[in-house]
């Protein structure tokens, strides 16, 4: 049982800009490439930082309303010099939150949660662009067929891993979603079983319907 690797779920075409782009040059990138988000690149072609519309639209925020009626935003230091930047390493958020390509699906979207953002640069050992990965790669996990999903719970997890065999558990995949039946020799292996087919990639869901033949949880202290 592996998880897929961002190096199967990345897309290697990366659109990039340079550091001294100018504003409406980024913006035209952007536009032309229907991207949304660019990393930025030194000379050694290392991501220095990602420049993403919503840094670009500091610059409209911070326009004066004709009408007078809305007043400026009130931005601190930071926001202030964005919405006043004309170059992309002026522009952009830095530093660039990067992934490698031997991560799993897993790591890579746990970094996305913990850093708040919607894409990663994958970097080699260098930190060397490679390719971008985004949260739309990463669902792609999810368009596995339920008969792949079957196969690599029937084979790696209840096989190979638990030692089990189909006479003991079938398996059946709806949608993403794990139904398992059957009966397991101890009950310990019941949760063991369920929490290793949610790892697998694409699983949406598991419920199960599983029996036992040997109740070995230890006693309750007197």
């Amino acid at each position: 049982m592996q998880h897929r690797t961002v190096a199967e779920l990345m897309s290697r075409e990366v659109i990039s800009a340079r550091r001294e782009m100018p504003f409406k040059d980024v913006v035209r990138l952007l536009a032309d490439n229907d991207v949304t988000a660019v990393p930025v690149v030194d000379d050694l072609h290392r991501p220095v930082g990602v420049v993403s519309e919503a840094d670009l639209l500091r610059k409209s925020a911070d326009q004066a309303d004709p009408s007078g009626r809305l007043p400026l935003p009130d931005l601190d230091a930071l926001e202030r010099s964005k919405a006043e930047a004309f170059r992309a390493e002026e522009l952009m958020s830095a530093p660039a939150v990067c992934a490698r390509p031997d991560w799993t699906v897993v790591e890579a979207a746990r970094l996305m949660e913990a850093q708040g953002v919607k894409r990663l640069p994958v970097v080699d050992e260098t930190d060397r662009l490679l390719g971008i990965v985004s949260r739309g790669d990463l669902l792609r996990i999810f368009l596995r067929r339920d008969e792949a999903i079957r196969e690599e719970i029937t084979t790696d997890v209840l096989r190979r891993t638990l030692g089990l065999t189909p006479s003991d558990v079938t398996v059946e995949v709806r949608q993403g979603r794990v139904d398992l039946s059957g009966t397991v020799e101890f009950k310990s292996l019941i949760p063991v079983a369920e929490r290793l087919c949610r790892s697998v990639d694409g699983v949406v869901s598991v419920t199960h319907h599983l029996t036992y033949r040997t109740d070995d949880a230890p006693p309750p202290p007197d």
